[in-house]
């Protein structure tokens, strides 16, 4: 008999924030053993890192629109967990938007959780959504194991997803503060956001909507939060401006955190060509500046971590408006780029390596209550990364696993790149063929996770 299933060596395995030499042995999908690089163990697959690579906890991707069913076209299960397992990322939590129907019902909920057993190539997780005729009635859907609950201040772009007003935003914090949820927030206030009619000048679509917008929004939810004690998130911070009040409500004690998300700490305005609706996104990028207080606020903890926010659509929606940003689809698709994208922008900031992963791994996993993720410890998930932090290679869009191949990212030079990627120990990239693929459902996790490798559901 074998001892491990899997056994890892490497000079840099990351644990406790810190590189050591070890060997990893992993037994039924968990990390059973940490000890010295030349152990003595036998194994059923025994794999040695190169002396340029280390090896990192899976990313945990908090921010993902697949988009199926419904939109599958746009992206779906097979494509964005392929794309995730080729980045490094193990795990994806599906937002309750693009798809239809979108995940406000515990009918839709099951709808999607059919969709991605048969496609899971990582592990994957769902978000609720609160709209209008959803408050009051999200209980249910918190049961049945969603991570929380979405919700939009501004037109979301589709019919089937309508937002907020300000009153209702504290109606649906106050409603999941009783049975201990949180409400996850796209803060753009409609009431900020300047009129726009279109054009291929990126600093006109940026114009459009304003710090403003964000400030104002932000508040609207720090202001929820303290009326009912409840929890919020804000999703993918755009703006700056906005940090002196997350900062001050931090120290209130208010239970907010904050995400950003690869591209803003990646481009500037300063540098999107007019016409280059691949950059579209909302809250758009901004001016350099801006980025740099991003990443000075991930480094102060104002910024709690990073998420994808992976948004795509086909290529005609993104690319085939003739350059006029009022009618390109706004989302940036950066999945299988975010971890390369991240570690290369702090490594050009003298941002230690370990401290960026720690920004997509186990911080992450913390806010979405994941205690089995996002590290390297005896008893840990055995999600693991084999990373080559200096190795430069250049995005090329038609060489990704997104269906659509289509991306800001395409052809930016970056230093840091996956090359192979465990969930449970199963190698997930590079595919094994003929290997079930072994991806999990998982609900959040006062419940169980949702039985065996979704592979195995069929």
């Amino acid at each position: 008999m074998t001892d491990f299933d899997l056994v890892v060596r490497a000079d840099r395995v990351l644990i406790d924030g810190k590189w050591k030499r070890a060997a990893v042995g992993v037994s039924g999908g968990v990390i059973a053993r940490i000890g010295p690089r030349h152990a003595e163990w036998s194994a059923t697959h025994t794999v040695g890192l190169a002396t340029d690579e280390v090896l990192i906890p899976g990313v945990v991707d908090t921010h993902v629109h697949v988009n199926e069913p419904g939109r599958t076209h746009w992206e779906g299960f097979a494509t964005a967990t392929r794309a995730a397992a080729a980045g490094g990322v193990t795990t994806i939590i599906d937002m309750p938007l693009n798809s239809i129907p979108p995940t406000t019902t515990v009918a839709a909920l099951a709808a999607k959780r059919a969709a991605a057993a048969e496609n899971a190539a990582v592990d994957i997780g769902f978000w609720g959504g609160a709209i209008p005729d959803s408050l009051g009635a999200l209980e249910p859907l918190h049961d049945a194991g969603v991570f929380g609950f979405k919700a939009f201040l501004s037109p979301s772009g589709v019919d089937e997803f309508p937002h907020l007003t300000a009153a209702q935003l504290r109606e649906a914090v106050a409603e999941t503060a009783r049975f201990g949820g949180m409400v996850i927030v796209h803060a753009e206030d409609p009431d900020r956001l300047a009129p726009y009619s279109g054009s291929r000048y990126y600093e006109d679509f940026m114009a459009s909507r304003p710090d403003a917008s964000e400030t104002s929004a932000i508040a609207t939810v720090i202001s929820a939060l303290r009326a009912t004690g409840g929890r919020a998130h804000i999703l993918h911070l755009s703006s700056a401006t906005a940090l002196n009040q997350i900062r001050g409500a931090k120290a209130e004690g208010l239970r907010l955190t904050v995400e950003t998300c690869p591209h803003y700490l990646t481009f500037d305005a300063d540098h999107v060509p007019d016409g280059a609706t691949e950059f579209k996104c909302c809250p758009p990028v901004r001016d350099e500046d801006n980025r740099e207080a991003l990443w000075a606020a991930l480094a102060d903890g104002t910024i709690d971590f990073v998420a994808s926010d992976h948004s795509p659509a086909t290529v005609d929606l993104k690319t085939g408006a003739d350059g006029d940003f009022a009618r390109a689809w706004g989302g940036i698709s950066g999945l299988q780029v975010m971890l390369s994208a991240v570690t290369s922008g702090a490594t050009a900031r003298g941002i230690p390596i370990e401290t960026a992963v720690s920004w997509l791994t186990s911080k992450p996993a913390a806010f979405a209550g994941l205690e089995d993720k996002g590290a390297i410890r005896e008893g840990a998930r055995a999600d693991l990364v084999s990373f080559a932090p200096g190795r430069a290679w250049t995005v090329e869009a038609a060489g990704l696993e997104h269906r659509n191949k289509v991306s800001a990212f395409d052809g930016r030079a970056l230093t840091g790149q996956a090359t192979r990627t465990w969930v449970g120990g199963a190698q997930a990239h590079p595919p094994v063929p003929d290997a079930p693929l072994a991806g999990r459902l998982i609900a959040r996790p006062a419940l169980a996770v949702q039985g065996e490798p979704a592979a195995a559901q069929r």
